[in-house]
């Protein structure tokens, strides 16, 4: 409902623009499955005309009928798959009406129909609105919040990258599309000098600048969804398994210059699948972080999400992977996250920010520290991540922050990548257990002196 009364209002605000350059606007929506025709009727006075306006049985019968089936026919209709009609038959091609009351809709459209999307800002207020959605709804546990990475994670993600107009950006595991959404507001609101964009760099950032793939129906459609919503009309999001892909079979015109993703991890990958990789395993998140390498340009600049494990596990594909990630590519930030980063997530994880082309010569780590515990009603916050960000650019030592040369971490020839901060206070030794039960008996001792003469003075 979001989505038709956000098109609606992108449609009337075409509209008027041609109107005041003196041309023709042609609709994408034919004029009896418009929102105003349907949803909202209106009356000559501009009121709600609940006369006209479809409700019960009627509604139902129109919506899954008619309109559903209107709407998913534009994938066909379209003439490519980069227009925005393509973008409407993929989404409820994907999607099923699940309001089974005629009475409950017609409520929950006149709600919406009282929402607003033709500002900028209000159309800033949309996309927040729905980020808010995507992510409660992995805090109640449903579909939807897997997709979800904290957006305070992702803007310092892209603070650290700088992208700039005429970069690609891509993320092969979209999800709900966060890191390109965001990577959006970031160019669009003129990057990291804040320049003015001109209208061929508009068309750019529309165009030629986000690539995407995501497997899942869901997370395709709320990716897909998310992007329109923040305002890329037509995104270049692919419904596909990135990992069935070979990677011998990836030409350099379709790499990358940038790569912001959180792959999912834990997962297991078939051995067809795992063909695919010079470094076979089954674990999900290191097939993609094989892609991602290949996916980048000569230069290119990525920052991944991972588990912490990867940075010790000592199986032959982790070390292999780390080795392959050291030789081949500058990995000169690791970002160690708090637990509770991803809520509802019981693995802790580290991001990876590294340049392909060059060898590391050594890796300056930072261990992120709120300085409270992280939960679902005290979650992380662009504050957390600000000195982070500041000291990355220098890459200056702190007491959360410190340089390691790699010929350090090679010398077990494991690669072991490990966070052990070196400017933490060293932990108590362990004391011996012979001793702990000598002093509890001493404690017990005097507490049945103490317990006597408690009883004295009672008695």
């Amino acid at each position: 409902m979001l989505f038709l009364k956000y098109l609606d209002d992108l449609e009337y605000e075409k509209s008027l623009g041609a109107e005041l350059l003196g041309k023709q606007y042609d609709y994408i929506i034919d004029k009896q499955h418009r929102w105003g025709n349907w949803a909202a009727p209106k009356d000559a006075n501009g009121n709600f005309d609940h006369n006209s306006a479809l409700t019960g049985d009627d509604l139902m019968d129109y919506v899954d009928g008619e309109l559903f089936p209107y709407l998913k026919a534009f994938k066909q209709r379209a003439d490519n798959a980069n227009t925005i009609e393509y973008k409407i038959g993929e989404i409820f091609g994907e999607i099923k009406n699940k309001i089974q009351s005629g009475y409950s809709l017609r409520d929950a459209l006149e709600k919406v129909d009282e929402l607003r999307f033709r500002s900028q800002a209000e159309k800033h207020e949309l996309s927040h609105l729905y980020e808010s959605k995507i992510k409660n709804m992995g805090n109640a546990g449903h579909n939807g919040g897997e997709y979800y990475t904290p957006r305070p994670l992702i803007r310092a993600m892209i603070d650290v990258l700088q992208p700039q107009i005429g970069e690609t950006i891509y993320d092969g595991a979209a999800g709900s599309a966060g890191f390109l959404c965001e990577a959006y507001e970031y160019l669009r609101q003129g990057g990291k000098d804040k320049t003015q964009l001109s209208t061929s760099d508009l068309t750019t950032l529309q165009e030629h600048t986000f690539y995407a793939k995501e497997k899942k129906s869901l997370a395709y459609v709320i990716a897909i969804m998310n992007m329109i919503l923040h305002g890329i009309e037509a995104p270049n999001v692919l419904h596909t398994n990135t990992l069935a892909e070979n990677l011998a079979d990836i030409q350099p015109s379709q790499q990358q210059d940038i790569i912001l993703a959180n792959p999912p991890f834990g997962g297991k990958e078939r051995k067809e699948v795992q063909q695919n990789f010079a470094i076979k395993t089954g674990e999900t998140a290191f097939l993609f972080l094989q892609h991602f390498i290949k996916m980048l340009k000569p230069g290119g600049r990525a920052a991944i999400v991972i588990k912490n494990t990867f940075l010790s596990n000592t199986d032959n594909a982790a070390i292999a992977l780390r080795k392959e990630l050291l030789e081949n590519c500058n990995l000169h930030t690791i970002l160690d996250c708090p637990a509770k980063t991803f809520l509802g997530a019981g693995v802790k994880t580290v991001v990876l920010f590294f340049t392909k082309g060059e060898p590391t010569q050594k890796i300056w780590y930072y261990q992120l520290d709120p300085g409270r515990s992280l939960g679902k009603t005290n979650p992380l916050n662009d504050a957390d991540l600000k000195e982070f960000v500041e000291l990355q650019k220098t890459f200056a030592d702190s007491d959360q922050s410190w340089t390691i040369p790699v010929p350090e971490l090679a010398e077990g020839a494991e690669w072991d990548l490990s966070v052990k901060n070196p400017n933490a206070p060293e932990a108590a030794p362990l004391r011996d257990p012979a001793a702990i039960i000598e002093e509890i008996i001493a404690l017990d001792k005097e507490s049945e002196v103490i317990l006597g003469r408690i009883q004295g003075l009672l008695g």
